[in-house]
């Protein structure tokens, strides 16, 4: 499918270099996460008879794959992703399909969203997102003149976002299907997209995001228990409710690592998806603060890479970077957002802190993505190549 070329990693002998800041954030925000898995996690493994250190270890086993994935994106050309794009998108569509097989999909707590392999589950969409950023961004160098000046250059890449939707809804995954819709609106609007073909497109979408939201029990109790949790601490307010007072016993500077109450069978999900709020317990304020200033870094990091990579010709690596920054911003920034009681729970992780192994592996590999393309933006231009003034890159996004 993917007509892999040996010489692709050997297209410029020039040298460039790895972004050293990348790499420091990404290994922090990795040792605080095995830090605070380990924390986490024990009360939790102990009680399911797995062994203190049963996730510890399951996140550690994920995370060197990882980071051995990691180096392996380093050193691939980004030619080889623009170049089989559309052959991605088929995989990314194949990968969500599969779940619904029987044999070969797994559903867990009522949703189909895993593919078994043996004793081992990968959550298909975690691929997804990065092989759809990987497919917008050769859309918007193919169409770069369309998308800044018809409606169709815009409504054809939304189309195929609707498809993926689509197929989450069915499993069912909110929080997914909304990550890649406001990751392919940031692209586009980055890509140059005009203002007001966006907001075309956003007539029509409204209801039908209002009708997915309330058409399910599970996701209105959400929302209801998301507006006052208090009103019903016991039952559907439960797991917020138990964040919030994990959030106010951690205070300024937290009450110790390792000594949260809440991660003892009170708060659900303590090392996955609210892993956020036993930091707050733990590290407090001086916690959220660092987790939150790291993420920035990250993703002003990302979009900055994704400037330059534009202003230098190198329009696909740039438009990767934006993707790959825009979805690890928007999802850190959702799962934040839930743990702290401002945004309604959606399931999602926070990157490379929380344990989850298909998370884990395909965030690595979007860092070594982002790593790829600062070693190819380092890279001396061509003697013919045209830098691109930044006021002509954003010329198009303006209504």
């Amino acid at each position: 499918m993917f007509g892999f070329d040996p010489q692709a990693t050997r297209r410029d002998e020039s040298k460039g270099r790895y972004d050293p800041v990348l790499v420091v954030v990404a290994v922090t925000l990795a040792s605080l996460g095995v830090v605070m898995v380990a924390s986490s996690s024990i009360a939790v493994a102990d009680g399911q008879h797995a062994g203190p250190f049963y996730f510890l270890f399951k996140h550690l086993v994920f995370l060197v794959f990882g980071i051995g994935l990691c180096g392996v994106m380093m050193k691939i050309e980004l030619e080889f992703f623009e170049r089989n794009a559309f052959s991605l998108l088929l995989f990314a569509v194949i990968l969500l399909l599969l779940v619904f097989l029987p044999f070969v999909g797994a559903r867990i707590n009522g949703a189909r969203r895993w593919i078994r392999f043996g004793k081992v589950g990968f959550q298909s969409v975690e691929a997804v997102k990065l092989l759809f950023v990987f497919y917008l961004a050769s859309y918007l160098v193919r169409q770069h003149a369309t998308v800044r000046t018809r409606f169709f250059g815009v409504f054809k890449p939304i189309g195929v976002a609707v498809v993926l939707v689509g197929l989450l809804l069915l499993q069912p995954d909110f929080g997914s299907a909304a990550l890649i819709i406001a990751v392919t609106v940031g692209m586009l609007w980055l890509g140059g997209a005009r203002m007001r073909n966006l907001f075309y497109l956003a007539i029509p979408a409204m209801p039908a995001i209002a009708w997915a939201a309330l058409t399910s029990d599970y996701r209105v109790k959400r929302l209801t228990s998301f507006l006052n949790p208090w009103a019903d601490p016991f039952n559907d307010g439960f797991q917020l409710t138990q964040a919030l007072i994990a959030v106010g016993r951690g205070e300024w500077f937290g009450v110790g690592l390792g000594a949260s109450v809440q991660k003892l069978f009170y708060l659900p999900e303590a090392h996955t998806d609210f892993i956020l709020a036993v930091i707050a317990e733990e590290l407090g304020f001086a916690g959220i603060a660092f987790v939150i200033a790291l993420f920035a870094i990250l993703v002003g990091r990302a979009l900055a890479l994704g400037l330059r990579a534009v202003e230098r010709g190198q329009r696909y690596a740039g438009y990767c970077a934006f993707g790959i920054g825009l979805m690890l911003g928007l999802q850190a920034l959702v799962s934040i957002g839930v743990n702290l009681g401002v945004l309604p729970t959606k399931g999602l992780t926070l990157p490379l802190i929380s344990s989850g192994g298909s998370s884990v592996l395909m965030t690595c590999v979007a860092i070594g993505v982002l790593l790829r393309v600062s070693y190819e933006v380092s890279r001396p231009l061509p003697a013919d190549a045209q830098i691109v003034k930044p006021e002509v890159l954003l010329r198009g996004a303006r209504a």
